[in-house]
C-alpha cells in the first residue's frame, strides 16, 4: 500500500458523473449530507441537473482522485447571493483526511471570501473538516432533509 496516496483536484466532466451519482446513492453518506435532492436514486434527473451546471460559469466543481480514482466531488456556488461550498467524500474513504485534504487544496485555489458552508447538526466529520480548513460556526438554521424526511438543524460556517 502507497504511504503518501497523490490527491488531485480536477475540473469534473461529464464522464465524472456516472460515478459521482453512485456516491449519492449510499445509505450512509445521504444520511450524514441530509440535505439530497429529492429522489436521490434518479439518474436521469441528476445527470441532467449536473449537465447545466458543469456548463454554468458561476460554478467550480472539481472531482476527487486519490491514486487516480475518483472518491468524491467538490464544488462552490452561488446561493442567494452568498458563495458557498459543498463536498462528498465516498463512505469507503472517510476518517481519512481526504475531504480536509482536498478542501484546503480548493481553497487555495478559490479565492472568494467570504465562503460559506452547511453541514447537519450531527455530521461531526463534516463539521471537523470545515473547522480544520479555518471555518468558524456563525449561525444555524432549520431546513427539510430529504434524506431523513424531516426537518433538522443545519450549521452554517463561514470563512473570511
Amino acid at each position: 500500500m502507497k504511504r503518501n496516496p497523490d490527491l488531485q483536484l480536477r475540473k469534473t466532466v461529464f464522464n465524472d458523473l456516472e460515478q459521482l451519482f453512485e456516491f449519492q446513492t449510499d445509505k450512509e453518506g445521504k444520511y450524514q449530507a441530509a440535505f439530497t435532492p429529492k429522489h436521490p436514486t434518479d439518474k436521469n434527473a441528476y445527470l441532467a441537473k449536473y449537465e447545466k451546471i458543469l456548463q454554468d460559469a458561476s460554478t467550480n466543481n472539481q472531482t476527487i482522485l486519490l491514486d487516480n480514482v475518483i472518491v468524491g466531488s467538490m464544488a462552490k456556488f452561488i446561493l442567494k447571493g452568498k458563495t458557498e461550498i459543498t463536498y462528498w467524500i465516498d463512505s469507503k474513504y472517510w476518517g481519512k483526511g481526504i475531504a480536509t485534504k482536498a478542501l484546503s487544496a480548493f481553497l487555495e485555489m478559490m479565492t472568494d471570501r467570504p465562503i460559506f458552508g452547511r453541514v447537519a447538526f450531527d455530521n461531526f466529520g463534516s463539521q471537523k473538516v470545515l473547522e480544520k480548513c479555518g471555518f468558524v460556526k456563525v449561525g444555524e438554521d432549520k431546513g427539510f432533509a430529504n434524506a431523513r424526511q424531516e426537518e433538522i438543524v443545519e450549521f452554517i460556517y463561514e470563512l473570511n
